[in-house]
């Protein structure tokens, strides 16, 4: 899982774009993570009064930061001296993460979408190393991939208690290397993901086109598979679609066994209401449950996201679980299909991903290689992804709409030369985008 430092560093820039720089600064410089998981985040402070500024000011931020990161409701706790001492002395001290207990094969729901992913899942998990190696699933967002992901990990953890088990995501993969080799620790990091019995990738797909990054992942990959350790990973999009992955690894990936998931049908959008409602304490009527299984398609993690919003709804307005009341409540997150437009955040997130720049660089004045033409893909992007003008996208960089124009028409003009490499660039990080819609 996520280490805790890369999840702290992540909280305090989520924090940042909401408050300030200078202001997190003051207020966090002193504090230690004690503990780490998906339940909670244990922080120490030795000051009282930041102590209480934490937990009156930035309680909302920092689980709103955990939750983007999790996917669960983490709360936070504060520690002081005398708090620090008593948990230190209890032996807990520990900021190793645990896999979500909820995320297992028991309540995942099985469709024909999905049945096929699901039960070679189970095979890795019975034989890890033995048959599927590597597996690789691929399919759009919140199909439950990383569900499938957890559960493998969980279940490889209740019959080796001891196994290490890793893991991390495509462009984490590429932050901690760009870090590695910063500070000297290749080594480290090295033995981190070589030594792993079980290695668990989500979203491989970021690793595409950044050289070293897979020259590192091809290594790790061959030193995991010559010693039969049980290598999963997912993606958005199946090997032969990734069209800057380098061929050596498209091939690797491609050893094992290959699982596609798809959109749950609608039998399974109904079983998955009943599992999520009454996971929830509710019952929902049966022309409440279908009239959310016509409407919400896209995903599973739209399914759930429903039923949590009517689950607010009826605690907040003390309403009764009928059909007009649902309708009223969840119509607006009804969308119908191509009617997406990606926002300029998401498209500046994805070419920051794609690029490895960090989105606050991306925006302001740096001028070099990489940053300019991750910043020019951006303006290129959003005018052609979007209806914003060319003022309303110079003001995303703080720039006026002529230095727009001119990255935009710079983009165009590489393109009509045939320009292989942004070409393929191009389509990967507009693939990107339209898998988070």
């Amino acid at each position: 899982m996520y280490s805790s430092a890369y999840v702290w560093a992540k909280v305090l820039i989520h924090m940042e774009e909401r408050l300030s720089a200078v202001t997190v600064s003051a207020w966090f410089d002193d504090a230690e993570v004690v503990e780490l998981n998906e339940e909670h985040l244990i922080l120490y402070s030795p000051s009282d009064f930041r102590r209480e500024i934490i937990r009156r000011r930035c309680t909302e931020y920092i689980q709103d930061a955990l939750k983007e990161i999790f996917n669960s409701d983490a709360k936070l706790i504060v520690f002081g001296d005398e708090e620090l001492a008593a948990f230190k002395s209890r032996g807990k001290a520990n900021t190793s993460m645990d896999f979500n207990p909820q995320f297992t094969f028991d309540n995942f729901v099985v469709g024909p979408s999905n049945r096929f992913a699901h039960s070679a899942c189970i095979a890795v998990t019975n034989i890890p190393g033995q048959v599927y190696n590597p597996l690789f699933l691929y399919g759009p967002p919140g199909v439950g991939k990383t569900h499938l992901l957890y559960a493998i990990a969980n279940g490889i953890r209740k019959q080796n208690p001891g196994a290490n088990i890793v893991y991390i995501k495509g462009d984490q993969f590429t932050n901690e290397l760009i870090e590695a080799i910063k500070n000297g620790k290749n080594i480290e990091f090295r033995s981190k993901y070589r030594e792993a019995d079980l290695f668990l990738v989500d979203d491989i797909q970021f690793i595409a086109g950044k050289e070293s990054t897979q020259e590192e992942f091809f290594h790790t990959f061959n030193k995991l598979y010559e010693e039969h350790k049980q290598i999963v990973l997912t993606s958005d999009r199946k090997p032969s679609e990734m069209l800057t992955l380098e061929d050596r690894l498209k091939s690797r990936f491609e050893w094992g066994l290959t699982a596609d998931i798809n959109p749950p049908d609608y039998e399974t959008r109904m079983a998955i209401l009943k599992n999520k409602a009454g996971s929830l304490g509710m019952t929902l009527p049966d022309d409440v449950l279908n009239y959310i299984a016509i409407n919400v398609t896209n995903n599973v993690r739209q399914i759930e996201g429903t039923v949590k919003k009517i689950l607010a709804y009826r605690d907040l307005n003390n309403m009764p679980l009928d059909l007009p009341n649902i309708s009223r409540a969840i119509d607006d997150m009804f969308k119908s299909e191509g009617s997406a437009v990606p926002t300029p955040s998401l498209i500046i997130s994805q070419v920051c991903k794609f690029y490895s720049v960090d989105e606050t660089v991306l925006r302001g004045t740096l001028k070099n290689k990489g940053t300019t033409e991750a910043r020019q893909m951006a303006m290129y992007l959003i005018r052609k992804l979007t209806n914003l003008s060319l003022p309303d996208i110079g003001k995303e960089f703080a720039r006026d709409h002529s230095t727009v124009l001119y990255a935009i028409r710079k983009v165009e003009a590489s393109l009509k030369t045939g320009d292989p490499h942004l070409q393929n660039n191009v389509r990967d990080i507009t693939a990107n985008i339209n898998s988070c819609l």
